[in-house]
C-alpha cells in the first residue's frame, strides 16, 4: 500500500482531524504506545513505512525516533469495527516509551494502588534478534565480527566451539556455580545460533519441532530415558 486515499474513505477522524493509534509489537503482541495520526501523518506512515504520528503538544508531524533513533517499521496497518481507531503492528527498533521503557505501559493498579514494572520484549525475542544479526553477518561479512569470522572458517570450526562450550558447561555445573552455569548456556546457545545460520534454520524451526513434543509421549520418554 503506498497510498491512504482508499483507507481514508473508511476512517472516522474526530473534529480535530485526528485519529488514535495503538502500536502493537508484531512479533509478540506488546501493546508499545498510543498515539495520534492526521491524514498527513498516516499518508507519510503508509509511503515510508515507518510510524508518523502528530503532536498534539508540538501541534506538527512527528516522525517516531527521529530523535532517539528508535524507530517504528511498519508491518500491517488494521482498522477498528468503527473505523475511527487504528491498529499498526510495527517492528521496533528500540524502546517504544520516551522514559526508556520498552513500552510506554510500565505501570499496572492493582488493590487501589499505582506500581511500576519494567516491560521488556518476550524473552524469546533475544534469540531472533541475535540470529538475524548472524545473518546479517553472514551476508554482509564485516573484518572486525567475530560471527563473520568465525562462519567465514567453516561448519567444523563452529562445531569445535559448540564441542568447547558444552564442556565448559558440563564444568560449570560439576561445579555447582550459578553464575558460571549461566554464562556457559549463554555461549553454548549463541554458538548454537551461529551453527543454525550456517545452515540457515531459523529457530522458529526450533520452537515448532519443541511444540509438537510438548505433551506427548515420545519414544525416549517411553524408553525410561527422559
Amino acid at each position: 500500500m503506498t497510498s491512504s486515499k482508499g483507507v481514508s474513505r473508511k476512517l472516522k477522524f474526530n473534529g480535530e482531524g485526528l485519529i488514535p493509534a495503538v502500536i502493537q509489537d508484531h512479533r509478540d503482541g506488546t501493546v508499545l504506545m498510543m498515539a495520534y495520526m492526521t491524514q498527513k501523518a498516516l499518508d507519510q506512515t503508509i509511503r515510508t513505512g515507518q510510524v508518523h504520528f502528530w503532536s498534539r503538544s508540538r501541534k506538527r508531524l512527528w516522525h517516531k525516533g527521529a530523535t532517539s533513533g528508535n524507530f517504528m517499521a511498519v508491518r500491517e496497518i488494521r482498522i477498528d469495527c468503527d473505523g475511527d481507531t487504528l491498529l499498526l503492528l510495527v517492528e521496533p527498533e528500540g524502546p517504544a516509551c520516551h522514559t526508556g521503557q520498552w513500552s510506554c505501559f510500565f505501570r499496572s493498579f492493582k488493590n487501589g494502588k499505582i506500581r511500576r514494572f519494567r516491560p521488556s520484549p518476550a524473552k524469546a525475542l533475544i534469540l531472533e534478534r541475535i540470529y538475524d544479526v548472524i545473518l546479517d553477518r553472514k551476508r554482509n561479512p564485516k573484518s572486525k565480527s567475530y560471527v563473520s569470522s568465525l562462519l567465514s572458517s567453516g561448519r567444523d570450526r563452529i562445531l569445535k566451539k559448540i564441542g568447547e562450550e558444552s564442556g565448559e558447561l558440563i564444568i560449570g555445573s560439576k561445579n555447582n556455580r550459578h553464575s558460571e552455569i549461566v554464562w556457559e548456556v549463554a555461549d553454548l546457545w549463541f554458538h548454537t545460533l551461529i551453527l543454525l545460520g550456517h545452515h540457515d534454520i531459523a529457530p522458529s524451526e526450533i520452537y515448532q519441532e519443541l511444540l509438537k513434543r510438548f505433551g506427548k509421549r515420545s519414544k525416549t520418554v517411553r524408553s525410561g530415558r527422559i
